[in-house]
């Protein structure tokens, strides 16, 4: 029986988990709509964030540092792989990017697997979002109100990085026409490198953020890459925006619909999106050249 604090805490739940996806969709949406790369290993990155947080958290005892520690991991990370490897792929076939960036999630999982085991592993909240807190009508996880908050501060930093400066403008254009940007005089490799560092930093900052809600294993990346997906979808590819809303929207029916039955949360998502690109094939947010 559904009972009405039942359906509040789901609906706070819906919106804590589509503020997480909206953050990890922000970064897909970023790579793909600035450098036209299908990137497969988001999921293992966001993967990879939550173990160096985790491995952070072992040696300080900090969550602050361990949130720090996961998110420039995954700049460094991602900038390295678009140096190395993601850059001799530009100007290959769609499926050629996405056969190697598919790659990249399975070297990056079997890594991890090999250096820390299957077992789960586990970060606690910090003391100040531990227990529950009491907002009258129902009882409510503390860390889950602070994941909204985390996510929704992100989001706007992430916001203000797109759309208050000279990178951003730079980011923006390339989305919409990454030749004129090189034909101004900018570096357009140094960008790229940067945008590619910034979108993994957004999975893996998020990875360590969620990993106090869902203990981390090596596989638990693939889930989320569908959904992100998903979201891009539903949001409009290479649309910040779009990613916003569209994480909201997946949050509220996983979370809705599994109030109701569990097994049909991943249908209800699919439905939706099936109805977007049957109404609107660019997404909520997209532009038709990117349909």
């Amino acid at each position: 029986m559904i009972t009405w604090p039942n359906f509040l805490s789901q609906l706070f739940n819906g919106l804590a988990s589509g503020a997480l996806l909206a953050l990890i969709s922000s970064g897909l949406t970023i790579i793909y709509g600035t450098l036209g790369v299908l990137n497969l290993a988001h999921g293992a990155m966001f993967m990879l964030g939550g173990y160096a947080g985790w491995l952070a958290f072992q040696a300080t005892g900090s969550y602050v540092i361990a949130v720090l520690a996961g998110a420039l991991f995954l700049v460094a990370v991602g900038a390295l792989i678009e140096l190395v490897v993601i850059r001799r792929f530009y100007d290959r076939p769609p499926e050629d990017q996405i056969l190697v960036t598919f790659g990249l999630a399975i070297v990056l999982v079997e890594i991890v697997r090999l250096g820390f085991g299957s077992l789960t592993k586990t970060v606690p909240p910090p003391s100040w979002a531990a227990g529950v807190t009491r907002m009258g009508f129902m009882i409510y996880p503390t860390y889950r109100i602070a994941v909204l908050a985390i996510a929704a501060v992100a989001l706007g930093l992430l916001y203000i990085v797109l759309y208050r400066t000279r990178l951003g403008m730079i980011v923006r254009a390339g989305i919409d026409d990454s030749g004129m940007v090189g034909m101004l005089g900018i570096n357009v490799h140094r960008v790229f490198m940067l945008v590619f560092g910034i979108g993994a930093m957004a999975a893996g900052f998020a990875g360590i953020v969620n990993a106090p809600v869902v203990s981390l294993t090596p596989d638990i990346g693939e889930s989320i890459l569908v959904q992100t997906f998903v979201v891009v979808v539903i949001g409009g590819v290479g649309s910040f925006p779009g990613a916003i809303l569209g994480g909201l929207i997946a949050g509220e029916i996983l979370s809705l619909t599994s109030m109701v039955d569990p097994a049909y949360s991943q249908v209800m998502l699919f439905v939706v999106m099936t109805l977007v690109l049957l109404l609107r094939p660019q997404g909520l947010f997209g532009l038709k050249s990117r349909a």
